[in-house]
């Protein structure tokens, strides 16, 4: 993507089903889950790159004896930092005890970050916090094993205010104002509930204290629990956790908008934000690893009982379109064909914009993500291409010579890779004036391959604030010296902001928003933006579900090709002698490549979730208002 989107994060979860000692003999090493929780954290890498934390718990140890391993790194290479310092602690603490090596028991019980369950997580920086204290996991510590709570997740939640008010309704007192605090909080709460009830009930029973603990182990419903704490969330969130004594759970949420897979066997239960992780590194086949239904949470308890729970009532599901368009990683079977489907289906568009002038264009691609896109749009270009050279070849009958048969077969489609982005050119000023320069030198271009007769087709796989084009890419696409450049998105136009952990807080920086504004301007009509203004006011001390999202009506008087011609005027300027034009995907297109993930509310500002318009709501007042703050 030209325009650097920050996602929120990836979980990954280990829960080794036998003893460590199995591990030991069969793969050689008792650290075989740490040593796969880190390649399943760095093969999602790509969901987070500022910030990773690990932890562990051990399972059946004797009091006195350390359970709970934390370790998170905040570095620029933090994956590698967090496993340098457990590769570290292992080292030497078999340098300065030998004995150690073959000894499993001695392991466990010496050497911290070995464990039974094991939770990962890579993020990126909100908000401008990217201290090591908001790292996940985060950890809730308690000297009752079964009241520690490790979480860690990838999620938002739009009505955190609430759910903190809730909070402080319980006699709470939270230390932070974030949702991870908070649903954390709420959690730990109904877990102190649950612990307390148990004892109560096996205190009546006739059990002491100390006979006590192993039970409430055993009776501990993290269903019933999980029920009480998320009825009121509303947001997108894969929520993991692990309790002291060694349960686990990932919870969905109903209307499935962010991704969890699992694979379980005799071995293994694993948890991740994406699929093919789990495939590389178990080598397990795509139909082995299950997508974890929304609203459901697969729970495995301390005994090794693993099982997939309801917790909430499954919402229509408005899987992340995004998730499949741009985040994931490409070497998804599914995701795979699906970019290619967003390419192949903007090529009718792309062919009326070229007057099915192929011989005199050249197409390329925005690396990285856009590639597979590319292909699928240069498959389809082939396609037509051969429809043509038989239609040719057929009309010339008998008359056709063999040289004129060769030549129609020669003309091939011309692919170029135009943009090479430089990755170790890193736009380390923050300062807008100090830092445009520096942005317009992250894509280098090759010269040579295009003739200022040519085409230059470039597809890129979305376009959200536009910055890097306008700034970069179509300054340096010029340099060429085309006669058309014509810039593809694979995704339509990104109209609304997200509110479900995707780095897209607010309306001006978006381009689509700016060039209704402008098409406004130009027809006189901008007092409509007053008129949305007030209504989004009147919304305000409205009920979640009561509230509408008004600010679609910005967009409702003109027409997908308008406000894509006027994005083209306001990402080019005078400098550039090329004729520009920037063609999205058509929403219905998105839904046909992406059948199974329906989640368009950036394009089409229908929010899965009711706290969602109250969202898109704010934003619009903050953008009026001249408020820089986030709507959520």
């Amino acid at each position: 993507m030209s325009d650097i989107l920050k996602h929120e994060c990836g979980i990954a979860v280990i829960r080794l089903l036998k003893p460590l000692e199995y591990y030991k003999e069969k793969y050689g090493s008792a650290f075989y889950g740490v040593n796969k929780m880190y390649l399943m954290m760095e093969k999602q890498h790509n969901r987070g790159q500022d910030g990773a934390g690990f932890a562990s718990i051990k399972l059946d140890t004797k009091p006195g004896e350390r359970y709970i391993s934390r370790v998170r790194s905040i570095q620029q290479q933090p994956i590698q930092d967090i496993f340098g310092q457990i590769n570290d602690r292992i080292n030497s603490s078999f340098k300065e005890n030998p004995e150690y090596v073959d000894d499993v028991a001695a392991q466990k019980k010496n050497i911290p970050y070995i464990g039974e369950v094991l939770l990962g997580h890579v993020r990126y920086g909100t908000f401008g916090k990217n201290s090591v204290e908001s790292v996940h996991p985060f950890l809730r510590q308690n000297n009752w094993m079964h009241r520690n709570l490790i979480m860690a997740g990838n999620f938002n939640m739009t009505n955190v205010k609430e759910l903190f008010g809730n909070l402080i309704e319980l006699g709470q007192h939270p230390k932070e104002y974030t949702d991870t605090i908070t649903v954390m909080e709420k959690i730990g709460h109904f877990l102190d509930d649950a612990v307390s009830k148990i004892y109560k009930d096996l205190k009546r029973e006739g059990y002491n204290k100390r006979e006590a603990s192993p039970l409430i182990a055993e009776r501990l419903k993290l269903s019933k629990l999980l029920k009480r704490a998320a009825k009121n969330w509303d947001g997108g969130y894969a929520m993991a956790g692990l309790i002291g004594h060694g349960d686990m759970f990932v919870l969905r949420d109903p209307a499935g908008i962010r991704p969890a897979y699992y694979y379980q066997d005799d071995e293994v239960v694993v948890v991740a934000s994406e699929r093919p992780v789990i495939q590389t590194v178990f080598n397990v086949p795509f139909e082995s690893v299950h997508e974890l239904p929304p609203g459901n949470a697969i729970i495995a308890k301390k005994s090794g009982a693993v099982k997939i729970k309801q917790i909430l009532e499954p919402l229509e599901r408005k899987a992340c379109s995004f998730e499949r368009i741009y985040f994931s990683r490409g070497s998804d079977a599914e995701i795979y064909q699906e970019r290619k489907t967003l390419g192949k289906l903007l090529m009718p568009k792309v062919m009326e914009a070229i007057n099915n002038d192929t011989k005199n264009t050249v197409f390329s691609y925005i690396p990285n993500t856009a590639e597979t896109s590319f292909y699928g749009m240069v498959e389809t270009a082939e396609n037509e291409l051969n429809k043509t050279k038989t239609k040719t070849i057929l009309n010339g009958q008998r008359n056709i010579s063999a040289e004129k048969v060769t030549e129609i077969l020669s003309e091939r489609i011309r692919t170029e890779k135009i943009a090479i982005k430089d990755v170790k050119l890193r736009t380390f000023i923050t300062e807008d004036s100090s830092r445009d320069d520096l942005v317009a030198h992250v894509y280098d271009i090759t010269y040579g391959v295009v003739k200022p007769d040519d085409n230059l087709v470039i597809i890129d796989d979305s376009i959200v604030r536009g910055t890097t084009l306008k700034k970069s890419i179509l300054k340096m696409l010029d340099r060429l010296s085309p006669k058309k450049i014509i810039v593809v998105s694979s995704a339509p136009q990104i109209r609304y902001p997200d509110c479900y952990g995707i780095d897209m807080a607010n309306l001006e920086s978006l381009v689509a928003f700016r060039a209704a504004l402008a098409l406004h301007k130009d027809n006189n009509t901008y007092d409509t933006i007053e008129t949305v203004y007030k209504k989004c006011k009147a919304q305000i001390n409205l009920a979640d579900k009561e509230v509408k999202n008004f600010v679609k009506e910005i967009y409702d008087p003109f027409t997908d090709k308008q406000i894509s011609n006027k994005i083209a005027e306001l990402l080019s300027d005078e400098t550039i002698k090329a004729e520009v034009k920037i063609i999205f995907q058509p929403v219905e297109n998105l839904h046909k490549a992406c059948p199974k993930n329906l989640g368009d509310w950036y394009f089409t500002g229908n929010y899965p979730t009711v706290g969602g318009n109250r969202v898109v709501n704010k934003a619009f007042i903050n953008f009026y208002e001249g408020n820089k703050e986030r709507a959520y």
